[in-house]
């Protein structure tokens, strides 16, 4: 409207006078109507809403011509005036009514204060980046291990199956946590079992580190494994048992986020230390501080409020005892922003759910996981899950990251160290990629697309070891593209497909099981990959790799879900169909 009325004002004072106007004998002058702010609202007075003409006529006949054509654009400016104020005060409607909706939905309104969250979740996150540290450790202790120069023993010798049993001993040892945990994680409870396993990785971590001879420093990464193996059970369950439902997703994607970082720390301090004497004990013996800092971390932290209700579910303690300190644990965890009646109605939400997971007062038994095909089809998804990605040659692509950069050209041991680097970084940055784009893509997406890559680039890799030797670019553009497609597939949806297709009766007993089938299948990869390697050759082994690949991508394409925008709920009724 604002532009149609300056048009009839330029019109009116800027065009020149035609022959005929000329006869008449003057310009014509008038008042617009003029409109500012919002479409249609007009901001002048009365008297600026109608045309004045001040004309000058010598014909009569052509002044009745002119008034009319006035008078017609006149009525025709107010009818889209009006028509414009409506079409204003509809959207103005509209626009106050999704905001009521919004305010009544509560999307705009966050009940936590972000210091309460965000200590939850960062100490027990350590467990997961001291396992990550070891990754990216390991893959540079094994070359000053076994380096006549820079190991600062005189054992230094190790056969391919030594250096697999010290490269899979913290997965070994992980095993044995998995199924500790198993059969005693319900009893100590998610902080305890926390608290638990960093004393256990300081204590790997410090036997390691000062190993005087190869049986202790096995023995060391054996207890450190342990470590890993009630972390990685203890601390995904406490952070989805404690975050507020409405960041618990990017909380639990978040934590595949500090494995990397953990990962990307070990090759860091594997770069530092590489050319120092005996630069594997430091390397080993860093973990320790990290450690202190997440016993000490999570010593602080309130028990989680669904553990005391569960145990009190059992029959274990009280259930009025149990209300008690899980109001007291979920104040603490919500903050000052939460009301009681909002932390009132969680806990009896809670109650519940937990209520109804539990099946009464009877524990789920092992048995139990494979009966029903409900449980059996789940337990297919998540382990089959878990395990593909681990066969695909994860643990050899991250473990041996060194060496195969090493073998690839970087000749010098910092050189490969250096390069690990820049490959932790790029997989802290492809990882915060799929935690943006896992809830707007999708899980299959995500999933097929980064399958696919892996399968290329361990055709790539064996091509390179086969006829491509002379350009080591290929190997550390294969290597990058493994490690991009891993972490935008493998790597965090993984476990995040656990965590959502498992029922709620059998969710715990389940997870337990998928970690112990991840980290068997973890020790088994990297354990073989030296003994493989030297009996079939490089080539052929990324090659095995990469059909393994064609088999795990088969899979997701015909087995796998979609689970994007589902609640648990729909997924297990989906699941059922």
């Amino acid at each position: 409207m604002a532009a149609t009325a300056s048009l009839l004002s330029v019109a009116a004072f800027a065009t020149p006078p035609t022959k005929a106007e000329s006869q008449i004998g003057g310009w014509f002058h008038g008042q617009s109507v003029s409109f500012s702010g919002r479409a249609g609202r007009s901001t002048g007075s009365s008297r600026n809403r109608n045309w004045i003409p001040l004309i000058r006529l010598q014909r009569p006949s052509e002044k009745g011509k002119i008034d009319g054509l006035l008078s017609t654009l006149h009525t025709k400016a107010n009818r889209l005036h009006t028509k414009m104020q409506a079409k204003d005060d509809m959207m103005t409607d509209l626009e106050n009514d999704v905001n009521d909706s919004l305010l009544q939905s509560g999307e705009n309104d966050k009940s936590w204060d972000f210091q309460s969250v965000i200590l939850p979740f960062l100490f027990p996150a350590l467990g997961g980046l001291l396992f990550g540290y070891d990754i990216g450790a390991t893959s540079g202790s094994v070359l000053s291990l076994t380096s006549p120069e820079l190991s600062g023993t005189t054992w230094f010798a190790l056969s391919s199956v030594e250096t697999g049993l010290v490269v899979s001993g913290s997965l070994y040892g992980a095993l044995l946590g998995s199924i500790l945990a198993f059969n005693v994680a319900d009893s100590l409870g998610r902080r305890r079992e926390l608290i638990l396993a960093a004393i256990i990785y300081a204590v790997g971590s410090s036997v390691t580190g000062l190993a005087p001879n190869l049986a202790v420093l096995i023995a060391g990464r054996l207890v450190y494994g342990v470590a890993i193996g009630l972390a990685m059970h203890a601390a995904p369950c406490y952070i989805s048992e404690t975050s507020p439902p409405d960041i618990r997703g990017t909380l639990i994607s978040l934590k595949e986020a500090f494995i990397v970082l953990g990962i990307l720390l070990g090759y860091l301090v594997g770069s530092l230390e590489i050319n120092t004497l005996g630069g594997w004990r430091l390397m080993f013996g860093a973990a320790v501080p990290m450690a202190a800092l997440m016993g000490l971390g999570v010593f602080w932290l309130p028990p989680s409020p669904r553990w005391l209700l569960l145990r009190a579910v059992q029959g274990k303690t009280g259930l009025s005892e149990a209300k008690e300190k899980a109001i007291e644990a979920l104040s603490k965890l919500r903050g000052s922003k939460t009301s009681e009646d909002k932390i009132d109605a969680e806990l009896e939400e809670t109650l519940s759910s937990v209520q109804a997971s539990a099946g009464g007062q009877e524990e789920i038994t092992f048995s139990e996981l494979f009966q029903g095909n409900l449980n059996r089809k789940a337990l297919f998804i998540g382990g089959g899950l878990v395990f593909l990605q681990q066969v695909t040659g994860q643990p050899s692509v991250l473990y041996y990251a060194a060496s195969i950069l090493q073998s690839a050209g970087f000749s010098a041991a910092a050189d490969a160290t250096n390069v690990s680097v820049i490959l932790g970084l790029f997989k802290l940055v492809m990882t915060c990629v799929a935690v943006l784009y896992v809830d707007k893509t999708g899980r299959r997406p995500l999933l097929i697309g980064g399958v696919s890559g892996i399968v290329l680039a361990l055709l790539l890799l064996s091509a390179y070891y086969s006829f491509a030797s002379g350009v080591p670019a290929l190997a550390v553009g294969a290597l990058l593209l493994y490690v991009g497609s891993y972490q935008v597939s493998f790597g965090p949806i993984s476990w995040l497909m656990v965590s959502e297709v498992f029922p709620l009766r059998t969710r715990g007993k389940a997870l337990s099981l998928t970690t112990l089938i991840n980290f068997t299948s973890n020790a088994l990869v990297a354990f073989a990959f030296a003994p493989i390697q030297d009996l079939v050759g490089v080539s052929a082994t990324f090659l095995l790799f990469g059909a393994v690949g064609v088999g795990a991508l088969l899979f997701v394409i015909s087995q796998v879900p979609e689970t994007k925008g589902l609640s648990l709920e729909q997924i297990e009724a989906k699941l059922s169909e």
